[in-house]
């Protein structure tokens, strides 16, 4: 996807391709496709690790990923998306050989596809507003392209969208720093054309 920041803001833009993510729900249950994109940690996302990676701070996974069947496997300790992200690019580990996404719900999803983002795209977290509005972007871009395999619609994509923008923002102003360009388009789907 397309580096929309300055390249500034990574200093390891794509050090690592990132092709596939595994996401599942809880067992025979599609996805709650309600609630809003507020910037909240939603309680019912967690990285679960399929394979070693003990150099990752780590809790039991069935502490968080309720209805998946879970029970001896380790999940990145939900306060360590930061950690992950230097570990991982530290030692070259691909996110992919390592974890998979438990998401039940929408929003869950969707901050599990950011912190995808940020676990490929490296970066010093010195600008976090243009940090995150680049995370945002391409995990927007992720739900639009798989959005028939996700079961979402496009009215549930264009929320999302609204509600990103509308984060990116307030985190813009809070930082009391201009927002690179009009984030409302951007996040309505000028973005992805240009992957």
């Amino acid at each position: 996807m397309a580096r929309v920041v300055p390249e500034r803001v990574f200093d390891a833009w794509s050090w690592c391709a990132s092709d596939v993510v595994e996401w599942r729900t809880p067992r025979a249950r599609a996805i709650d496709r309600g609630g809003r994109i507020d910037g909240s940690n939603p309680p019912d996302l967690v990285f679960v690790m399929h394979a070693e990676c003990t150099f990752l701070p780590r809790e039991l996974a069935a502490l968080h990923a309720k209805g998946h069947d879970l029970s001896g496997e380790w999940a990145l300790a939900p306060y360590a998306i930061d950690d992950a992200t230097d570990l991982l690019y530290e030692r070259r580990v691909r996110p992919r050989d390592v974890l998979w996404i438990a998401a039940a719900s929408l929003p869950a999803l969707v901050w599990g596809l950011h912190d995808w983002v940020h676990f490929h795209n490296h970066g010093p977290f010195d600008e976090p507003a243009m940090t995150e509005l680049q995370c945002d972007l391409v995990a927007l871009a992720w739900l639009r392209l798989n959005a028939s395999r996700i079961g979402v619609s496009d009215d549930d994509c264009a929320r999302v969208a609204a509600d990103l923008a509308s984060l990116s923002r307030a985190r813009f102003a809070s930082e009391g720093a201009p927002p690179p360009a009009d984030v409302e388009r951007l996040f309505a789907g000028a973005y992805p054309d240009r992957a």
